[in-house]
């Protein structure tokens, strides 16, 4: 993520406080979390520290990274018709 963040610049030393910021991020989130983010946000091609801040405040991090979302079924319950209903 430092590399893609000092390549986006004509100059390098205008990354230098995005890295610092992306690297201050550990403090409050942990290692662990902020290069799951880093991962997912190289993934979706979100390179920004504001992008990487956003993805660990909002949890994005723990998700599974393969891009399919969690599996969800309706609960059961007696409004749900059978297929018999449509018929």
């Amino acid at each position: 993520m430092v590399t893609r963040l000092l390549q986006m610049y004509k100059h390098p030393e205008h990354g230098y406080r995005s890295c610092l910021g992306l690297l201050s991020l550990s403090r409050r989130f942990g290692e662990a979390r902020l290069e799951a983010a880093c991962e997912r946000g190289l993934a979706l091609g979100a390179f920004r520290y504001r992008n990487v801040r956003d993805l660990l405040a909002n949890n994005r991090d723990l998700l599974p990274l393969d891009g399919s979302p969690p599996e969800w079924t309706s609960p059961a319950h007696a409004n749900v018709r059978g297929p018999g209903y449509y018929q």
